[in-house]
């Protein structure tokens, strides 16, 4: 983490993806699902999750998902790429999105 500077860490992270995918793969393979930017780095992604979150990262995978077709009217158009990666915690490590709710 000591080549990296801490405002594009924070930038690397967009949000978490919430879907019924992420939750199984959340419980089954203790991972946890990100909507990150397009030019991330599986390095990058590491530390800004150790930074923002307060846990230990094992491993990152990265995949880029391609953006739907979708029609408007009689005009196609797509929306856009973007890149999703799966953070693998060690063992005894968890992030709860939904601990600052209710």
């Amino acid at each position: 983490m000591s080549g990296m500077n801490k405002e594009r860490l924070m930038q690397v992270i967009l949000a978490p993806v919430i879907s019924e995918k992420s939750t199984f793969v959340a419980d089954k393979h203790e991972q946890v699902i990100f909507k990150v930017v397009p030019n991330a780095t599986k390095p990058e992604v590491k530390s800004a999750v150790e930074l923002m979150f307060n846990v230990k990262v094992d491993s990152v995978q990265m995949v880029n998902v391609k953006g739907k077709k979708k029609r408007f009217g009689r005009f196609m158009g797509s929306r856009k790429n973007w890149k999703k990666a799966y953070v693998c915690l060690q063992p005894g490590q968890e992030i709860n999105f939904a601990a600052g709710e209710g």
